[in-house]
């Protein structure tokens, strides 16, 4: 049935207000509008992101809103002035923008491109309008594209056609948490040939900077975190040795630091945990060391350490979705992929249905997953969210 043109009414999550749980209902997707590109959801990964928008710890979001920023898709339709992509084509929606024109985009140095949701909400389609309505109320849009629901709407600067033949999903994990992992290690720190490497959080994110670390041929990379059932993992991943804080007597900082001899080469700070950064700068080397934050902090916090850690010639660096130019280098993440050049396969713990979404987050929550991952299909009678019955 050709929908061009037409309201679709497809099931989305969503999150009615701070603190409830996520809900799953018939909505209508509008049509999209000039630039702008609508596409069917077919896989979706939960993110820790998504969870603190539940919680209501993500700045600048209204309510209610559809969640999600971990996706991929097929292009249903598009409106006028779209040229990248047509009907058909396997997309991954992005979290953050590359429009190409701004000064951010411009420089060759950033990907923070300034139609990001940290220079402006991204609750409504750049129109300041919702495509989004459910029993007859505005249901705002997150990141601009909302992959918690089977169809969604977004500006054609957050989206890019990958090749044909990608298994949705699977890179679907590519739209943030892979990414970000990966591309901390090899775009932010840089990591070199035969450095040390320090990862503090070994979740999906904190193994995907494993496998960053092991592709820019670090030498020893060290796992840490307080759940020793990620270690089987992370060392299949690349990680020479992994470490619980609760083993030791005194701080790890100090266990890593006569572990190396001066401190690591590379920390990475994955958990978002202002104390663990802290942490992890002290654990780089002296004079020389670099620590990555990775983990999202606290809303509103602040951070407080010895200024003479940086003094001595370490370096604190931010890391954003990897340092990656989104359009530019996502299609080329996923050809890397397609050439087996790592196992991002290894991060999907779970696959559920749509219907559960929430126990998705039960298992987020426990800390029993790598990166749970919401795959999709298509049957006679509509779009359920569930495991694909042929390929996608």
């Amino acid at each position: 049935m050709d929908t061009a043109g037409k309201i679709i009414k497809c099931k989305a999550a969503v999150a009615w207000e701070i603190g409830k749980p996520l809900s799953i209902e018939e909505i209508e997707v509008a049509p999209p509008k000039s630039h702008e590109v609508r596409v069917k959801i077919i896989a979706t990964g939960i993110c820790g992101t998504d969870d603190h928008v539940l919680s209501g710890s993500f700045p600048k979001v209204n309510y209610p809103v559809i969640p999600g920023h971990e996706g991929a898709g097929i292009v249903e339709s598009m409106g006028e002035g779209v040229t990248c992509l047509k009907p058909g084509d396997k997309v991954i929606p992005l979290c953050l923008p590359q429009c190409g024109e701004c000064s951010s985009c411009l420089k060759s140095n950033t990907n923070c491109c300034l139609q990001t949701h940290l220079c402006e909400p991204q609750n409504l389609m750049p129109d300041k309008t919702s495509r989004f309505t459910c029993k007859g109320k505005l249901i705002h849009h997150f990141l601009w594209i909302s992959t918690f629901s089977e169809y969604t709407v977004m500006p054609d600067s957050t989206v890019v056609k990958i090749d044909a033949a990608a298994p949705l999903d699977k890179v679907c994990l590519f739209g943030c948490g892979f990414s970000t992992g990966y591309g901390a290690a090899l775009n932010t720190a840089q990591v070199m040939p035969g450095s040390t490497c320090a990862i503090f959080g070994l979740g999906g994110v904190g193994l995907s900077v494993v496998m960053g670390c092991k592709t820019a041929g670090a030498s020893r990379i060290i796992g840490i975190d307080i759940n020793k059932d990620k270690f089987l993992k992370a060392k299949e991943l690349g990680a020479t040795e992994c470490l619980n804080p609760q083993d030791y007597k005194k701080p790890i900082q100090e266990v890593l630091v006569e572990m190396t001899g001066h401190g690591v080469d590379y920390a990475f700070e994955v958990v978002g945990c202002l104390d663990t950064l802290a942490t992890a700068l002290a654990s780089c080397h002296l004079g020389c060391g670099v620590c990555v934050m990775v983990g999202v902090p606290p809303l509103g916090s602040r951070l407080s350490f010895d200024p003479m850690l940086l003094f001595t010639g370490r370096t604190l660096k931010g890391s954003f979705i990897g340092g990656w130019k989104m359009k530019d280098s996502i299609p080329q993440l996923v050809s890397s992929y397609m050439e087996k050049k790592f196992n991002s396969d290894a991060l999907i713990s779970h696959t559920l249905p749509f219907s559960q979404i929430s126990e998705g987050f039960n298992l987020l929550h426990s800390g029993k997953r790598a990166l749970s991952d919401i795959k999709g299909r298509e049957k006679e009678t509509g779009i359920i969210l569930g495991l694909s019955p042929r390929p996608i």
